[in-house]
């Protein structure tokens, strides 16, 4: 029998596993002990959407002062990004680590600094301790995953994280991926000054992305110099003097080519960190992409759930969070609710942002749906920053007009969406939409100027 005992113990220190642990702690008064290997606080605040986003903002504020400035009547010099300040600035937003272990201890944690092992379903080892618990959360996340290039591990690729760490700008990028973190560093790094080119394998840019909003945002970066080479895939690298040499060949094979590149930044998709846990020993299954879960997040062995990154079934962080809270409802109550992906809003934080919620044009067609479109391409917000590409789009359900989903192509598509997702939970119509209220002028009211477009349903006699 181990010697330290928990009701809970947690694996991992990121969104999922805090939110995991407070909630067992705070609701149900269990004793929780939580293990990191990496960092503690996880990716969200220290390598991922929180200091990226630093990032962002500064390379929408340069390139506004650049683009219009002298449009809107401001007389100011060129804007240029200062890298190494930039940097700076990031790493002072970020929570030390020594503060996360303290605040975490404060809570009542007891906290465990190492690599977690699996001994059984009720046991782990980390170093030379082992801990007993009733229950155990894997949460261990996620991290870059490297495609199969030939030559890669004989270069000094960079990913999310590792970029965030440069003080110097690539005079050139080359990103390995279409999907949310390549298209918004790479539209960053291009921002601030480096020639990109952004290599993905599918026919149109974030795949879960509507085609139609993906198309919109593909002619937002064109436009701003980023070179696009869809259905392709960098096959091989090779370091040649201060340069990487990459060779990227179309899906069909034709016409094969070269690029010479400062740097390669790598985001073409996630794995999950499971491979110090020893799995098989105890018969969890898992897959490529994540450890297999159901409804409640239970493994495949009894008393062990897993949430978050690891699952593979939606990493975001708010999902994260979610999984993990109801994994502690099943662990402690008799009638906890299954997950529900349903209404999900995400966004893509490019400028402009590309926000979603509800289903695409594609899935409502692959699902057999009897489906209608209505879009809007324009608001008057619009001309104040001098923005061409915008979509707000609606697709709704024939007969009951039931909205099935939204997909906006703007600034602060994002923060749109987010207030939409209420109204596909609550089973709203297009009219409902058409007939609402808006502010004018703001760019959420193409919404309502798509929603208008759609037919009226005709007043029976």
């Amino acid at each position: 029998m181990p010697a330290d005992r928990y009701d809970l113990i947690v694996l991992g220190a990121g969104s999922a596993a805090r939110a995991g642990a407070q909630k067992a702690s705070q609701e149900h008064g269990a004793k929780v002990a939580l293990v990191e290997s990496t960092r503690w606080g996880g990716s969200c605040p220290n390598v991922a959407c929180k200091p990226t986003k630093a990032y962002l903002v500064v390379a929408e504020l340069v390139h506004d002062v650049n683009r219009l400035a002298s449009i809107v009547g401001i007389d100011v010099g060129p804007a240029r990004a200062d890298l190494a300040q930039i940097k700076a600035r990031k790493d002072s937003l970020k929570k030390p680590q020594p503060r996360w272990v303290q605040e975490l201890k404060e809570q009542g944690f007891d906290t465990y600094d190492g690599e977690a092992e699996l001994v059984s379903a009720d046991s782990v080892r980390v170093g030379d301790e082992e801990l007993g618990a009733e229950r155990i959360l894997i949460a261990t996340g996620s991290r870059t995953a490297i495609p199969p290039v030939e030559g890669i591990d004989d270069i000094d690729w960079i990913d999310h994280v590792s970029a965030l760490e440069l003080t110097e700008l690539p005079e050139s990028l080359l990103v390995v991926g279409g999907g949310p973190v390549g298209l918004e560093l790479g539209q960053a790094f291009s921002r601030f000054g480096s020639q990109v080119t952004v290599v993905h394998s599918r026919d149109h840019l974030a795949p879960r992305t509507d085609a139609q909003a993906a198309d919109e945002l593909a002619g937002a970066l064109q436009d701003e110099g980023i070179e696009l080479v869809m259905s392709s895939r960098v096959t091989r690298v090779e370091k040649d003097g201060q340069e990487v040499a990459a060779t990227i060949v179309p899906k069909d094979g034709e016409g094969s080519r070269e690029v010479r590149v400062t740097r390669v930044l790598l985001a073409s998709g996630r794995v999950p960190n499971v491979e110090a846990l020893n799995l098989e020993r105890i018969g969890i299954e898992h897959h490529r992409t994540g450890i297999v879960v159901d409804e409640h997040l239970r493994t495949s062995v009894e008393g062990v759930w897993a949430a978050g990154d690891v699952t593979g079934l939606a990493q975001l962080t708010p999902i994260a969070q979610y999984q993990a809270r109801l994994a502690v409802d099943d662990m402690f109550t008799d009638d906890a609710p299954v997950a529900d992906y349903s209404v999900l809003p995400t966004s893509i934080f490019t400028d402009p942002e590309v926000g979603a919620v509800g289903l695409t044009e594609q899935e409502a067609e692959a699902a057999g749906l009897q489906y209608e479109t209505v879009d809007q391409t324009w608001v008057t917000r619009a001309a104040y920053i001098e923005a061409k590409h915008l979509l707000y789009k609606l697709i709704y359900e024939q007969g009951s007009r039931r909205l099935l989903g939204v997909h906006v192509v703007a600034r602060n598509a994002g923060d749109i969406v987010q207030g939409f997702s209420l109204a596909l939970r609550f089973g709203a119509t297009i009219d409902d939409i058409a007939a609402m209220h808006h502010v004018y002028p703001t760019f959420g009211e193409g919404l309502k100027a798509a929603a208008e477009k759609a037919k009226p349903v005709p007043v029976k006699a």
